[in-house]
């Protein structure tokens, strides 16, 4: 039997896809139709994303699952079309270039790296100022799914004190896990490097607001490749403002691109990074879709099912 798969992601993509999905799925003993102009009702799987044109999802009868190449869903969950059960992407190669992401910029705020670049222009030697080793630095990462548990695992690795926290209990070699409201002020308390990776849903939207910014310890720093709703953008721009939180590095905002008109493009103590933090990789995200087809091909639930009711 030839499986159907549509296309309906960004089209910029499709080449780059067009080729690589259908092998990754010949490899595993599949015959294959892999299309952009696959009828609603002819489709065994749709490989999705909301830069494509689907948004009734109600002729695709006979479609078995939606694959998104997104890791995040929040675009797509709430659309109460979509009843077929949906996949986020979970990319071996998306992950790795976010903990690289997040310990190059980790490192770089441990090291002092920002404090030697402007001083250098004063030609000011400051031999007294020596960073900590990392076992004395501790990082909070909000968030221990796949993303935030392998960031944790690659900063662990570094020698850093990570603390995780998720809404449910984890365990997780190498990180300290806390969940629920006690664990979040905890977890906050211990945040010298904070790092956001929880996803968007109506609990997590402003989790970084006045109130929260106010537990972390003054001078702290904070890593955003998560999601811009994360943060309650007023309340970051006065804790910057009142020297309460040193500096923060973004690379994901409410609107994106970033207005010109925003205050984070000209703050001194905000970095601006343009969504770059990670991306899927065609390689390993055609593996990862056909991973997902494969389990279900094989009456076996794939871990990155989303939870309608969690909304991830």
């Amino acid at each position: 039997m030839t499986l159907e798969i549509l296309y309906d992601a960004n089209p910029r993509d499709w080449e780059a896809y067009r080729t690589a999905i259908p092998e990754a799925l010949e490899a595993r003993g599949f015959d294959v139709r892999f299309s952009r102009a696959i009828l609603p009702g002819d489709a065994d799987y749709v490989v999705y994303s909301p830069a494509g044109a689907i948004h009734d999802f109600t002729p695709f009868v006979r479609t078995k699952a939606v694959v998104s190449l997104w890791a995040g869903v929040e675009r797509i969950v709430g659309n109460t079309t979509l009843t077929q059960p949906l996949t986020r992407m979970i990319d071996p190669g998306l992950t790795r270039g976010m903990s690289e992401w997040v310990a190059g910029h980790t490192l770089r705020y441990h090291l002092g790296m920002d404090r030697h670049l402007a001083t250098q222009s004063g030609n000011v030697w400051e031999e007294d100022i020596i960073p900590p080793l990392a076992a004395d630095r501790h990082i909070t990462i909000l968030g221990l799914g796949a993303l935030g548990s392998a960031v944790g695992k690659t900063l662990s690795t570094l020698g850093f004190s990570v603390t995780g926290w998720s809404r449910s209990e984890k365990s997780i070699s190498g990180l300290a896990c806390l969940s629920g409201a006690k664990g979040l002020k905890k977890a906050l308390q211990r945040a010298e490097i904070l790092v956001l990776l929880l996803p968007e849903t109506r609990d997590t939207q402003n989790i970084i607001n006045a109130q929260t910014l106010a537990h972390m310890p003054k001078g702290a720093r904070i890593l955003n490749p998560g999601r811009g709703p994360l943060i309650d953008d007023d309340a970051l721009l006065d804790a910057l403002d009142a020297g309460h939180i040193a500096h923060a590095t973004l690379d994901v905002f409410r609107e994106e691109p970033l207005p010109k008109a925003s205050p984070y493009w000209a703050h001194p103590n905000v970095t601006v990074t343009p969504h770059i933090a990670s991306a899927t990789r065609t390689s390993t995200a055609a593996v990862a879709v056909a991973k997902t087809i494969e389990m279900f091909e094989n009456g076996q639930t794939p871990p990155n099912l989303v939870d309608r009711v969690k909304g991830y």
